[in-house]
């Protein structure tokens, strides 16, 4: 999906308008809050409920999540990357989505549940429909930057390239450290929501487009949780 949404700098001689970006983005935003509570909170709570106060745990794993991708974002905020830094931010949270795909998924196969393979697939289908906006979002600015179509083009695929790599990684690892998972879940939820909050809401000035498009999306991920 991150490589379908790079291949929009073919079509577009200029930016995309703002009016579209700001769908796009509300509609990422919504789909990576509603997949991060459902499928990765939700189900590290239940899969922690023999954990005496396991709430407690997995607010501070969530936590732990989002100071980890801030301490990554302040580590390079003082570097002059143009708009390669929006390459280098995006490449950055694709671990964590990667890892939270993976870690789904694993959590699925070592508990044999039909209910949790269906919300790690959702979970997949979500991060896929932000990744487009995203693949958009990174190869457009770097058209101007570049003045080649075919380097931003590949900038873009590249950003998403690390996801499968850390989903595979995630499956592995939920081999071995099954007693871990639903904090790592956690964790990974804190990322996603972090990077929503701090990036993707703040890439433009809110209109009421961004907030219903933010809705349709946050209902949309909802509802092929719960029903699916």
């Amino acid at each position: 999906m991150t490589t379908l949404g790079a291949m929009i700098v073919f079509f577009f001689k200029k930016n995309i308008s703002t009016t579209l970006n700001q769908y796009f983005l509300g509609l990422a935003s919504g789909v990576m809050i509603a997949a991060s509570i459902w499928s990765l909170i939700i189900p590290s709570i239940e899969e922690s409920n023999l954990i005496r106060f396991n709430y407690l745990y997995i607010a501070l794993s969530i936590l732990m999540g989002a100071f980890f991708i801030y301490a990554i974002e302040n580590k390079f905020s003082n570097k002059k990357f143009g708009n390669s830094k929006l390459f280098l931010a995006v490449t950055i949270h694709n671990i964590p989505e990667g890892l939270a795909v993976g870690l789904a998924f694993g959590l699925a196969f070592s508990t044999n549940s039909s209910a949790l393979l269906m919300s790690a697939a959702t979970l997949a289908f979500g991060i896929g429909i932000q990744n487009f906006p995203e693949g958009a979002a990174i190869s457009l600015p770097l058209k101007t930057e570049f003045k080649s179509n075919k380097k931003a083009f590949f900038y873009g695929f590249l950003s998403g390239a690390v996801e499968p790599i850390f989903a595979f990684l995630g499956i592995i690892l939920s081999a071995y450290i099954t007693f871990l998972l639903p904090f790592l879940l956690a964790f990974a939820a804190g990322t996603m929501i972090y990077v929503v909050v701090d990036e993707l809401m703040n890439e433009i000035n809110k209109t009421k487009i961004f907030t219903f498009s933010f809705l349709l999306g946050f209902l949309i991920m909802m509802i092929l949780d719960v029903a699916l």
